[in-house]
């Protein structure tokens, strides 16, 4: 029977480096050449919220006395699907594919497989789950029967799609980095303010700002960044120059 396994351990969902890597080297594990495709959307998702998987996820299945193990984890950019795939292949394994999407850059490979029916299919099932910044891979040990083009593509796309259906998921919202130079008297109205809508790596900066000022620096949720301007402006009650990255 089909086996689904939550693996602990491989938490990422905090924070995230949102930048993929603009050369894409070939990873060195490969049996094959990998297929890179760029998607034609035209669109980046560095900006906004996506969903991801919390933590590692592993589901098994036997096909045709073939072993099938999917492996899903959180990743961040092409280095971190690289240390993921040396992390839980099985050099001992028929074959180790894989597929991964960061945002609109994904990258597949059938590692010995018939060209396209493994590497696609996995990719195909990370992009109907509708979860970014994941890679999959499904380790394969042969039992002896061939499954045919038809089969392959069904094994590897539906063990990867019952890997991702069985993870836990969470949102992730990107941060705007922001900046606003403040007096020294106001500086406990403007933390109580970034404490409220829960702004991260907040720093001062005494030598930037003009005499009696200092820039502070934040982080903020994309969604909040508005509202929060807006709060820090109306408890001030002073004209503050914002700066926005």
């Amino acid at each position: 029977m089909p086996v689904a396994i939550t693996t602990p351990g491989y938490r990422y969902c905090h924070k995230l480096n949102h930048g993929l890597s603009a050369s894409i080297s070939a990873l060195s594990t490969a049996k094959k050449p990998m297929v890179t495709t760029a998607s034609s959307s035209g669109t980046t998702s560095n900006a906004g919220a996506f969903t991801t998987i919390k933590e590692t996820v592993t589901f098994e299945k036997e096909i045709k006395k073939s072993k099938f193990i999917a492996i899903a984890g959180p990743i961040s950019n092409e280095q971190s699907a690289h240390s993921f795939l040396n992390q839980v292949k099985d050099p001992r394994a028929t074959h180790n594919c894989w597929a991964y999407k960061v945002g609109d850059q994904y990258r597949s490979n059938d590692d010995g497989e018939p060209s396209g029916t493994a590497g696609k299919p996995i990719h195909s099932a990370i992009v109907s789950s509708g979860l970014d910044r994941i890679m999959v891979v499904v380790i394969r040990y042969f039992g002896g029967i061939k499954l045919g083009t038809g089969g392959l593509v069904r094994a590897y796309g539906g063990v990867a799609s019952e890997c991702l259906r069985n993870a836990p998921t969470c949102l992730v919202k990107s941060k705007v980095p922001m900046g606003v130079e403040v007096p020294f008297d106001l500086l406990g109205v403007l933390y109580h303010q970034l404490q409220s809508f829960e702004a991260e790596d907040i720093k001062q900066d005494y030598d930037t700002g003009k005499d009696g000022t200092t820039m502070v620096s934040f982080k903020v949720e994309f969604d909040r960044a508005e509202k929060l301007e807006e709060a820090i402006k109306a408890n001030c009650s002073r004209e503050l120059v914002f700066y926005k990255h």
